[in-house]
């Protein structure tokens, strides 16, 4: 058993298993009392064979290949892995160290069959990533990327550090005031973890031409193409909407996070996989009845500032989750369904912000009207 998931018997007999962590957590019946027999002999200690015969022997009745198909389901669902197997070749000392207490974590919340957990860091080591935007969200964002161990990390910004970023922008010093944040984030993140490839560009994105040509030339030296994209800027206001077409276009997948006021908000996307970012707009629409006036737009029941108020918890918060988001769709741990936006409001603990849709005929987007049917297969036939 994984030493995250190790089970207990409940008052019933019951066999509870994963740690009682919602999402993780099961309980299974066992009224002959055999499951915990089994359980209690997958210590680490012993191999399959050995694990059948010690749970034959104090239940002689039970065929082995009942014992044998309930550790196929035991691994099936995520709960056992081998206890033997070593940490893959290509993890240095230093690195068997960093990752020490990620990896425990990401085999908690991991429910696929796997044997080893570093297949998880692998994964990770060899993703490519292209992060728009390091101030607040993407600076925390940034951080939480490299420090977890992302193999390349892409980053652009237009901006320079001002003196008013400094109460949420993580990888910013005084001595960086009138710096690139760019420059600044990329120095600062190389601090982090030397392990990790870091390069940046000072750029302005003033259209999803300029969106698709960062997409399409790959890490800096490295080529191939973004895994993902991560969008952390909210300038100028339509970027969500040019970073959606232009990942549907490429078949990318991608992510975005922000805050509004006290609210936090991350968006997860696979293309044609579950709503779009615009399909999910239309949703929230007709979710949301606002009750403008005619001919008003959404607009005027938002606050009307020339920044977003923010404090270090927002941003902080926005970034954790965007990188939490991340890390989901380049590794798989946790399984994270795509087409989803989700968050928290700080004046309402309570409230748990969750907005899914399905994919819908009226997207502008990616809806299914026969011109964008034949876009689809097109794309498909190309590869």
């Amino acid at each position: 058993m994984k030493p995250e998931h190790r089970a207990y018997r409940t008052t019933e007999g019951h066999v509870r298993i994963g740690s009682v962590v919602y999402g993780i957590g099961a309980e299974v019946k066992d009224p002959d009392g055999w499951v915990w027999a089994l359980v209690e002999a997958l210590d680490g200690s012993l191999t399959v064979d050995e694990v059948v015969g010690k749970t034959g022997a104090r239940f002689p009745e039970l065929p082995g290949d009942a014992i044998r198909q309930a550790i196929t389901d035991l691994q099936a669902a995520g709960f056992i892995d081998d206890a033997r197997a070593d940490v893959p070749e290509g993890f240095s000392e230093q690195e068997r160290i960093r990752y020490s207490r990620g990896v425990p974590l990401m085999r908690w919340m991991d429910l696929s069959p796997r044997t080893n957990a570093w297949e998880i860091q692998q994964e990770l080591r060899a993703a490519k990533v292209l992060l728009v935007g390091v101030g607040g969200t993407g600076g925390y964002a940034a951080h939480g990327l490299v420090a977890s161990g992302v193999g390349h990390l892409h980053c652009v910004d237009s901006d320079v550090v001002e003196l008013s970023n400094l109460n949420r922008q993580p990888l910013f010093r005084e001595g960086d005031i009138g710096k690139g944040k760019v420059d600044a984030a990329v120095a600062a993140l190389r601090e982090v973890n030397s392990h990790v490839r870091v390069t940046g560009a000072r750029c302005e994105i003033s259209g999803p031409d300029d969106l698709a040509e960062l997409l399409a030339m790959g890490t800096p030296g490295e080529g191939a193409g973004f895994d993902l994209l991560v969008l952390a800027a909210d300038r100028p206001p339509v970027i969500r909407g040019w970073a959606n077409r232009v990942c549907l276009d490429r078949r990318l997948p991608w992510v975005a996070a922000g805050y509004e006021g006290p609210q936090v908000l991350v968006g997860v996307h696979v293309p044609y996989r579950g709503a779009c970012w615009e399909c999910l707009q239309l949703a929230e629409r007709d979710r949301v009845d606002l009750r403008v006036a005619p001919g008003q737009g959404d607009d005027v029941a938002s606050a009307r500032m020339p920044w977003n108020p923010v404090t270090a918890v927002t941003a902080g918060l926005s970034g954790g989750l965007l990188t939490h988001a991340a890390l989901s769709l380049l590794t798989g741990v946790p399984a994270l369904e795509p087409g989803l936006r989700f968050g928290m409001n700080l004046m309402a603990l309570e409230e748990t912000i969750t907005l899914r849709s399905p994919r819908r005929d009226d997207c502008p987007a990616c809806g299914t009207d026969s011109a964008r049917r034949d876009r689809v297969a097109a794309h498909d036939r190309v590869g």
